[in-house]
């Protein structure tokens, strides 16, 4: 597989307070099958998708941690992005740290509070396989900090933006795409919303990871089924149909069918 380019969401895992209760979760939901878990790297458990890497559940080795899919940004280098981050009002969250030959991980806060992770490769490149149903598809930023995060992301990732028109909702989307690439949806990696006064006022700024599935509206049924809850009910874009929801122990992520790979609209409150 090609290296993601810097910047690209590489790589996502759910911190979860079970990680037997999120094979249960998402071995229903998406179909994936699991690895056994490794003791070497505290029950990290690869997920698999018709058997390629798509994700990984991790358990939370201190239930004060968030229940939340993360999402890993690729860097050929992640000390030198660590410094960067640091250098244009980032924080590590945890510095550069070698995970055996696979690669070397970071975690980190922007200046309106989100967490991301980095992911250097070694062994380990990241998705075997992402856009196609029961994977990883898309991932969007929520923050506050507009004005300071795009200062942030462009220095930090060299990111190129491009502003989407209003679709009625009064909320500003941005495009973020490899430096380099021209703008717009063909090239973009990321989106970057506003937290508004529609959303709860306690809501953190917060990346939001996209899955693929062939049918949203029987995968939200499936969610509830399973013991999950819905924060936004299928609704239809422009780039495919649209659910937020949470899985059974409240990590949230959102569902897409129709087209996925494509940005998506501006999800309700």
């Amino acid at each position: 597989m090609a290296a993601f380019a810097e910047g690209t969401p590489c790589w996502v895992d759910a911190s979860l307070p079970d990680v037997e209760a999120g094979k249960r979760f998402y071995g229903e939901l998406f179909g994936w099958t699991f690895s056994s878990g490794s003791r070497e790297y505290g029950g990290y458990t690869q997920a698999y998708s018709q058997g390629r890497n798509v994700a990984a559940l991790a358990p939370k080795p201190d239930g004060r941690m968030p229940t939340v899919w993360g999402i890993y940004l690729a860097t050929a280098d992640a000390y030198a992005c660590a410094a960067r981050i640091r250098a244009h009002g980032g924080q590590m969250v945890m510095d550069p740290q070698p995970v055996g030959p696979y690669g070397t991980a970071a975690l980190a806060a922007d200046p309106g509070g989100a967490v991301f992770g980095l992911w250097q490769p070694g062994t380990h490149d990241g998705f075997e396989v992402h856009g196609e149903p029961f994977t990883y598809c898309w991932a969007e930023l929520y923050t506050r900090a507009r004005d300071a995060v795009d200062v942030f992301y462009a220095n930090v990732f060299g990111y190129v933006p491009e502003d989407q028109d209003d679709d009625g909702s009064g909320v500003e989307y941005r495009l973020w795409s490899p430096p380099g690439s021209p703008p717009g949806a063909e090239t973009a990696v990321l989106g970057r919303s506003l937290i508004t006064d529609a959303f709860p006022e306690i809501m953190p700024a917060h990346f939001l990871a996209y899955f693929a599935v062939p049918d949203c509206d029987r995968s939200v049924e499936t969610v509830r089924r399973l013991g999950g809850r819905v924060t936004a009910e299928p609704f239809d874009t422009p780039y495919g149909r649209i659910a937020v929801v949470a899985d059974n122990q409240g990590a949230v992520f959102a569902l897409l069918s129709e087209n996925p790979g494509r940005p998506p609209a501006q999800p309700p409150a």
